[in-house]
């Protein structure tokens, strides 16, 4: 194999520890103690920013959510709502006097001066609203049946619980179709009340707005006239979804009830509109390519007085995300993980240029506009999320809150350091470590290589609760997570370089292993890969071709067999694109026959738990039976942890428990020296 060359980008080195830091090591339950922060609305005038916590609840197995209000300049923080029960969804009425939450799907209201109780505006169940720029109306979203059952069609046989399809989509993420699609609706409304019957204004489309099974509020804007109502949505059905990503953005009138569709003619995914605050310009997210739905997003604009559209970042070979306009209307603020990090920029509307805002070795992630500032979230690799108020014109940040400290305070922290490494084919590639609390360089650690998933997903400064690096690392580990081709961060071609080609990837992790394996504090002889989704795709491959690198594996719902996985995944755009189409081609495509993880299986020699979720329908539950039966018909020491009541991720707290105590019991069981067998 080529000689490798593994050197310091610079020593960028997040250290946390001080003279004052405690020797407590972070634990799966310090983890879950910790309350976790999401900024949810800032006020009209900038001065307030309301965020959420929630904590979690082991013995009950639940989680309650509280609204915080921070005062923007002074950062004064004191509860909202009741810490008991779970709110969400925080915006500012227009007034700015009060803010409207959801509880228990129902929206309700609470002064802001306070104190007060939260008065309910209505008792209809609704997944999100935004109030109109005048106070005038509300959208809402809400699920409407509009499918019948077998059941209700054959009312003779009322216990019958067969189902019947008539395309694809009928089951989706983790659930199974409910003959319901969400709809916008508005109503009129009056000093805390509806004063009028809703609209629906899909009417009888059986269309989903926002996006199933994750788009939001964001996917939903009104013009600040509130004339218009802007809303996202796919409107296929059945296969033909399944097969799509085109989604566009639909621009419904109040006063005449007719609906336009303004994007037609873009192919890939239109999402997230916003409004210019004079009313002037719509700005959306747009991805170019039918299919794929981790294709670039291109900030695009539309000048509502010539009707000319155009996209702001042609020349940004970078994601824009999470668009917000600047006040005067003149420019708009995005998010984007340029060098693997996630930071704060700025573009202007007329010349088009960008400038970036924020720097450091962390993630910025929800942002919002406070006047003359902004406020955005904030974490890292080893720090967990909080509010942040950010100066635009220098990039100077003031953190607003401090919910992690009860816990984080106490805790040996980590560090971060980041790495280049020299890929199969020459090409330079990001890696970080992720060093032990009260590190030694002197020492030989056992090592773990993290493999992302995605696969077009980020590796920037995140901060999992699963997938938590700062745990890997207090347990004892160094953590080598290599950004691999295929990942945001380091420009488009970069992010297109696995499409049909996830075998290259598969080459950068083995050179990441090999050269982390030559520091002189990593025990060679005592390293794991772990992922999952692409990431377990990527443990079962290096199952069959790492030539004896690794000494332990932990998969998690990930992709066995490509040919199976074809046949079972919902989301079929998915691998059309990524495979480049499906295993019946003539000629086969190529990946089926070469990049298929279960097409070495032949070479499977080391221990391996596989943890997969019985309602993972995106990666379906057969994949990882498929893999663990290798394992166990070739005699291989293995595990099978599931769980039936979790789709692609591990959201329950007494599941993730387990998971993370499975997770690390069979890491410390091959890799640590003194529990070795």
């Amino acid at each position: 194999m080529k000689r490798l060359t593994f050197f310091l980008l610079s020593l960028s080195m997040v250290s946390l520890n001080d003279a004052t830091a405690q020797n407590e090591t972070l634990t799966p339950e310090l983890l879950w103690k910790l309350g976790r922060v999401a900024l949810e609305c800032t006020s009209p005038d900038g001065q307030l920013a309301v965020y959420g916590v929630t904590r979690y609840n082991i013995p009950a197995n639940n989680s309650a959510r509280a609204l915080y209000l921070v005062h923007t300049q002074s950062g004064e923080t004191r509860l909202l709502t009741d810490p008991e029960k779970t709110s969400s969804d925080a915006e500012f009425h227009p007034d700015g006097k009060k803010i409207g939450f959801l509880r228990d799907s129902r929206l309700y209201e609470i002064n802001v001066t306070g104190p007060g109780e939260a008065l309910k505006v209505s008792d209809l169940e609704i997944n999100g609203f935004h109030y109109a720029p005048n106070g005038q109306y509300v959208l809402f979203v809400q699920d409407v049946k509009k499918d019948k059952t077998l059941p209700e069609t054959n009312p003779d046989l009322p216990k019958a619980s067969g189902r019947a399809f008539d395309g694809l989509m009928y089951r989706h993420w983790k659930s199974w179709h409910d003959y319901a699609y969400s709809n916008v609706f508005y109503a009129a409304y009056k000093d805390g009340q509806y004063t009028s019957k809703p609209i629906n204004i899909q009417g009888d489309e059986r269309f989903d707005a926002p996006l199933a099974p994750d788009g939001g509020m964001e996917q939903i804007a009104w013009s600040p006239d509130a004339r218009w109502i802007i809303y996202t949505c796919r409107k296929l059905n059945g296969t033909e979804e399944a097969k799509s990503t085109n989604s566009d953005l639909y621009a419904y009138e109040i006063a005449s009830g007719k609906t336009l569709n303004f994007t037609a003619d873009l192919v890939g995914y239109d999402r997230d509109p916003v409004w210019s605050p004079d009313g002037r310009y719509l700005a959306w997210t747009s991805l170019a390519r039918a299919g794929y739905e981790a294709d670039r997003p291109r900030l695009m604009v539309l000048d509502v007085q010539t009707q000319q559209r155009e996209e702001l970042t042609s020349a940004w070979t970078y994601e824009a995300n999470s668009p917000v306009w600047a006040p005067d209307s003149r420019s708009l603020y995005f998010l984007s993980s340029e060098n693997f990090t996630q930071q704060i920029y700025q573009i202007g509307v007329s010349d088009k240029k960008i400038r970036r805002i924020t720097s450091g070795t962390h993630d910025y992630t929800a942002l919002k506009v406070a006047g003359d500032e902004l406020i955005a979230t904030r974490n890292s690799m080893i720090v967990p999320a909080e509010v942040f108020a950010v100066n635009p014109a220098n990039g100077v940040a003031r953190q607003l809150s401090n919910v992690a400290d009860e816990v984080w305070t106490k805790l040996a922290k980590p560090t971060v350091e980041r790495r280049t490494v020299k890929t199969f084919d020459g090409k330079d590639m990001n890696v970080w470590l992720i060093l032990p609390p009260n590190f030694d360089p002197k020492k030989k650690y056992p090592a773990l290589v993290y493999a992302q998933g995605g696969p077009q997903s980020a590796l920037s400064q995140f901060f999992s609760y699963r997938w938590n690096f700062a745990l890997m690392a207090s347990n004892g580990y160094v953590v080598v997570a290599p950004c691999r081709r295929g990942m945001p961060g380091s420009g488009q071609a970069w992010n297109d370089a696995i499409t049909g080609k996830w075998g290259d990837a598969m080459k950068d992790y083995l050179s990441a292993t090999d050269a982390a394996a030559k520091e002189p504090f990593i025990d060679g002889q005592r390293m794991g890969a772990v992922g999952a989704s692409f990431g377990g795709y990527a443990v079962y491959w290096l199952a069959g071709n790492h030539q004896k690198r690794f000494k332990a594996f932990v998969a998690h719902c990930g992709l066995f067999n490509l040919e199976s996985f074809y046949g079972t995944t919902e989301e079929v755009w998915f691998p059309d694109y990524d495979f480049e189409g499906a295993y019946w081609k003539t000629p086969v495509p190529k990946m089926y026959q070469t990049d298929s993880p279960h097409r070495y299986a032949q070479n499977w020699d080391t221990p391996i738990l596989v943890i997969h979720n019985e309602l993972d329908f995106r990666v379906p539950f057969s994949e990882g039976m498929q893999a663990f039966q290798v394992a166990q018909l070739k005699g291989i020491p293995s595990r099978l942890l599931s769980f039936p009541d979790e789709g692609h991720w591990v959201s329950k707290p007494q599941n993730s428990l387990l998971w993370q105590r499975e997770f690390y019991h069979w890491l410390d069981t091959y890799l640590k020296q003194d529990v070795a067998k």
